[in-house]
């Protein structure tokens, strides 16, 4: 007799069905798992049969085989152990195999027969609304498999009720659905002393989804402005809110099937590895840029990272997605983020500053701000000079108007753009770019004088002209016009600051 258990195996945000297959014949006594398992599926042999133990069962005296199936698609984490372990009392008369056909299994098992919670279980739940049959999974997770509506969910806290439950003798009640958590209160614009025009280009990039690099003196407040951004971004959609939850799950993240409206906000030390930010390691899970999706990434002290790793990411600012290739897998990540960058001049972080005089002189600009490569400032389409704040700033009273009213007017913009089909002017490519952007003919005789003396290329011809049509929204005009245009132009990438 074979007994057949239904589980899953992620790759990336994909859940591939799996079958566990156990099979208890006549022969010398051995416990064999085989369907290309990695370290931890084949610890898992030791696991159930302590769990087993637990509950005062031991493993016949037979030689036990476990199937993975299909056997050339690689199995990693130890989700696997609680489909081995109904597969295998089934397989031993423990419990009824055909029952077990209507439901897919994921856990851990601990050495006392409790199920213990693992990556992945809003994917496991959903591949299981997808055919249309209930998930079995560790009792804490439960509140995070009830956002796939539609499936009965067993969460159970230990092996013994579980079973109990699927005998009749107990009955496991169905878990409620996690809660929202509500938007987090951050820092506030008001809190920001002067830099009107810091300011404005934040409430451009924040309308439009656009990159944006801040570049000013130490202690001017660009990091305070990153941080403020999360209070004027509208909240994420039902059907955002799970995409973004969807990758917190794969990476461990989703505390107790609690589910943000927030966007996500990351941001990583200048010494995370290329791993670390795009994705990877020897079990390839998220990295930075795929847990901000449809947030915010903000790297602070932008020339500090390592070249390669800044690099890393032109391909995800463009497509909104990473490709991470390794020799056993390829896995796609989603990763449509708005970039937000802080820096510094120059080492020494006063270059232009007035009254100050660099030991190195202009190379010091030159240089460091050269650590940044042209094709990655191609792709951040506002680029802002933030000034020292005086102490005379910093004595005037707190700014009439805060994150509220700021968000109001993102809100409205943003609801403009999806008129258009698009969740932000920055996804605006091909046809509709051509439609919604075009400039009235003041406004492009302004844009061909620019492009041919600032040397646009194709890209920053075109993120200009995105970033000049959120302006426009803003003002609430249907057609991008001249003072659009400048507008947008005087964002564009400045050469190093002598």
């Amino acid at each position: 007799m074979v007994a057949l258990v239904k589980t899953v195996a992620y790759l990336g945000l994909e859940a591939r069905s799996v079958e566990v297959q156990c099979q208890v014949a006549s022969g010398l006594p051995r416990f064999t798992v085989v369907g290309l398992p990695d370290k931890a599926v084949s610890e898992s042999r030791e696991r159930v049969q302590a769990a087993l133990a637990a509950m005062g069962l031991a493993l016949p005296p037979k030689r036990i085989t476990i199937n993975l199936s299909p056997a050339d698609l690689p199995k990693d984490g130890s989700h696997y152990d609680l489909p081995i372990a109904l597969a295998l009392l089934a397989a031993m008369g423990v419990t009824d195999a055909e029952q077990l056909g209507d439901w897919l299994a994921v856990g851990e098992l601990s050495l006392d027969g409790r199920i213990v919670a693992t990556p992945g279980a809003l994917l496991a739940a959903l591949h299981a609304s997808e055919n249309e049959i209930g998930l079995i999974c560790p009792a804490e997770q439960g509140p995070e498999a009830k956002w796939a509506s539609g499936i009965p969910v067993l969460a159970a806290k230990d092996l013994v009720s579980l079973l109990n439950h699927l005998k009749g003798t107990q009955t496991l009640a169905e878990p409620e659905r996690g809660a929202i958590e509500e938007k987090p209160i951050g820092a506030n614009l008001k809190q920001v002393k002067g830099q009107e025009t810091a300011k404005r280009a934040l409430e451009i990039a924040a309308s439009g989804g656009h990159n944006m690099l801040m570049m000013g003196p130490p202690g001017s407040g660009k990091s305070l402005l990153a941080s403020c951004l999360p209070g004027i971004l509208p909240e994420l959609t039902p059907s955002e809110a799970l995409e973004v939850s969807m990758v917190q799950s794969v990476a461990g993240l989703l505390d107790s099937g609690r589910i943000s409206r927030a966007r996500p906000f990351r941001a990583p030390h200048h010494s995370a590895s290329m791993a670390a930010l795009t994705g990877g390691g020897l079990k390839v899970r998220p990295g930075e840029v795929s847990l901000a999706h449809l947030g915010v990434l903000f790297l602070d002290e932008l020339p500090e990272f390592q070249r390669p790793v800044l690099d890393s990411l032109r391909q995800p600012l463009e497509t909104g997605h990473v490709d991470v290739a390794r020799a056993n897998a390829h896995v796609t990540f989603p990763a449509r983020v708005q970039l937000i960058a802080a820096m510094n001049p120059c080492r020494c972080g006063h270059a232009g500053e007035p009254g100050h005089v660099c030991a190195r002189g202009p190379r010091c600009a030159t240089e460091y701000q050269a650590r940044i490569s042209g094709p990655l400032l191609d792709r951040i389409d506002l680029h802002v000079e933030v000034a020292a704040v005086s102490a005379m700033d910093m004595a005037l009273p707190p700014a009439s108007e805060g994150s509220e009213a700021v968000a109001q007017r993102v809100s409205a913009a943003r609801r403009v753009q999806e008129a258009r089909g698009v969740r932000s002017n920055a996804e605006l490519d091909g046809e509709k770019l051509e439609h919604y952007a075009s400039p009235d003919e003041a406004g492009r005789q302004l844009l061909m004088q620019a492009a041919e003396k600032l040397r646009l290329s194709a890209r920053g011809y075109t993120r200009m002209l995105r970033v000049a049509r959120t302006i426009a929204d803003l003002s609430g005009a249907e057609t991008v016009g001249r003072a659009h245009i400048a507008e947008a132009l005087s964002y564009r990438h400045q050469p190093a600051r002598m």
